[in-house]
């Protein structure tokens, strides 16, 4: 008997690239999402989205995933058939996962951080963390066309 083996579509596009878990190596992150995208002719509006949730995803990697002497990775999967893009950045901490923000949360104006999951929920479809062995996490997030 034989099985059908699924199709992998050969028009998506995949990037993929470990960085260091530093602020150098968030920063390089986002503006090689952009240069990726774009080189990839992914639209305007959702680049910029999708550069944004990088931005985000590699600084809590940095801040909140950081293990010394570990790096952290990006990968992005464009789907241009559906118009979808999908940001996963992996650190080495996968004892700590981000929490979904509450929704009825109130931004407190002097309280220095805790508003980039907000962000990146608005700017998302989808957004989850799950387990990356032997102990990491990756932390996903989907963007489409409207």
């Amino acid at each position: 008997m034989t099985h059908a083996l699924p199709q992998v579509d050969r028009l998506s596009r995949t990037f993929t690239q470990l960085l260091s878990s530093t602020r150098r190596g968030a920063r390089l992150a986002r503006l090689l999402a952009v240069i990726e995208l774009r080189t990839w002719g992914v639209p305007q509006d959702l680049t910029e989205r999708a550069e944004l949730v990088v931005a985000e995803l590699a600084a809590n990697a940095v801040l909140h995933g950081l293990v010394p002497g570990r790096c952290f990775r990006l990968t992005l999967v464009f789907d241009p058939a559906a118009g979808r893009i999908t940001v996963e950045v992996t650190d080495a901490r996968g004892e700590l996962y981000p929490q979904d923000p509450p929704a009825d949360a109130e931004p407190e104006a002097l309280r220095p951080g805790g508003r980039g999951l907000l962000l990146v929920a608005a700017l998302a479809d989808h957004w989850a963390a799950v387990p990356h062995p032997p102990g990491g996490k990756t932390v996903r997030a989907e963007l489409s066309t409207p």
